[in-house]
């Protein structure tokens, strides 16, 4: 049987919370305080596929990230990458896995982006010549070539990521572990940055990719499959289909209304309204499941002297998933 490209088992990761100076002057004896960062984490990223990781500051999306790039070791657990454990087996995990991260301090400022490339590119143990064959061709891809000469420090943000992404893809590894790719970058680098993942790594280079993000979009967009980590734990995994699936709480409607009045208010409902250039009004609803709610609410607008044009449901998304993690009440 083929292994998955990452497995994970009962994973977890506990840290020592650092203790300020003066509590260890008064109690130097006090045990140091500990602090979950993975709990019992079970997944399983398939070959070739890309999977989201969700999830709130704090909720454990890099510290498993750093485990998968060996930067880290695990405090229980197993973790594995192509079918090797990344403790035992670190040197073969490290050649299949890219890792993509927002630490600028790891790049050499005052080396160019090409000089900097073609020095990690020798770690890998490419000669001079491909090392430079390899970070030109990087850099063109990642629109860099303008400024391959200009020193890493005179770069933007949004540079600085893009040089990140072209480091790890130096060895062309068959999994990229990104984390918040797009974070720096503005609206339309973002958009060239996700279709260059979507069809360039993942569809034309087959790569299996592991991206951890906040954009909820951005997920639904390019993941097939995705884990949402809340507190160090796995809270739901699967398709977004499966992990919107019997979310408790209201349906969402668009409901778009000619003539008449909104209707009035009822606490089965919630309403924004906005007017339309064809002068048709627009009803976003949130209302309560059950099929009396939205009949109430039909027969009011049609009572107001409304035309009902369009009604349409909104399928449940991620927002409404992260809503109830706001809102204390956990996914099950």
């Amino acid at each position: 049987m083929t292994p998955a490209a990452i497995r994970t088992e009962r994973l977890a990761k506990t840290y020592v919370k650092r203790r300020a100076l003066l509590e260890m002057v008064l109690k130097p004896f006090a045990p140091s305080e500990p602090v979950e960062g993975l709990v019992d984490v079970d997944l399983e990223v398939r070959r070739g596929e890309v999977y989201g990781l969700l999830g709130p500051n704090g909720a454990g999306k890099t510290t498993l990230l750093k485990i998968l790039a060996c930067l880290i070791l695990p405090t229980r657990g197993v973790a594995e990458v192509e079918g090797r454990s990344v403790a035992g087996g670190e040197a073969h995990v490290k050649r299949s896995i890219g890792f993509v991260t927002a630490d600028e301090r790891s790049f050499y400022w005052r080396l160019s982006g090409e000089e900097n490339l073609v020095f990690f590119a020798r770690l890998y143990g490419l000669d001079a010549p491909a090392a430079r064959r390899r970070a030109r061709g990087l850099l063109r891809d990642m629109e860099l070539e303008e400024v391959a000469g200009r020193q890493f420090m005179s770069y933007s943000s949004g540079m600085k990521q893009r040089l990140a992404i072209c480091r790890a893809l130096l060895h062309d590894p068959p999994i990229v572990c990104l984390d918040e790719p797009t974070r720096s970058l503005d609206p339309l680098a973002a958009k060239h940055l996700r279709a260059f993942i979507s069809r360039r790594l993942h569809g034309e280079g087959g790569k299996t990719v592991l991206l951890a993000t906040h954009n909820l979009q951005e997920a639904e967009e390019m993941c097939g499959r995705l884990a949402i980590l809340n507190r160090g734990r796995v809270v739901r995994q699967g398709r977004l289909e499966e992990i919107t699936a019997g979310l408790p709480g209201r349906d969402q409607y668009v409901i778009t209304v000619a003539g008449g009045p909104p209707p009035p208010a009822d606490p089965r409902w919630t309403l924004e309204t906005g007017p339309q250039s064809d002068g048709t009004l627009r009803l976003t609803v949130a209302i309560e499941r059950g099929g009396a709610a939205l009949s109430d609410l039909l027969r009011s607008l049609l009572a107001g002297g409304g035309t009902i044009v369009a009604c349409s449901r909104r399928e449940a998304g991620l927002q409404e998933v992260f809503d109830q993690m706001d809102d204390g009440r956990g996914v099950a």
